[in-house]
């Protein structure tokens, strides 16, 4: 699997779309498709966007709406202090 974290939009023409994982990959990254028409989307990291691979969508991309930085908890506690701390028994 490759070092990948992003946002993307899930609207198309007016549609909002409910993405979710395959449980396919391809050229080592997952590959999600989409509840409403059982799409393929593969994240095109070159041009970032995510591209519909097969399906009713093919040749289409949902664009990427913001970035996620890596982080660790000493820096995360440090920007975020108000942060609650779930724990299980």
């Amino acid at each position: 699997m490759i070092d990948l974290a992003a946002v993307y939009s899930r609207e198309i023409g007016g549609n909002i779309l409910t993405l979710a994982a395959s449980g396919w990959t391809y050229a080592f990254t997952f590959v999600l498709y989409d509840y409403e028409t059982e799409s393929l989307w593969y994240p095109n990291i070159t041009e970032n966007k995510l591209e519909c691979i097969s399906g009713f969508y093919e040749g289409k991309s949902l664009k990427v709406v913001s970035s996620v930085k890596r982080s660790n908890w000493k820096k995360w506690k440090t920007s975020n202090p108000d942060t609650k701390w779930l724990l299980t028994n």
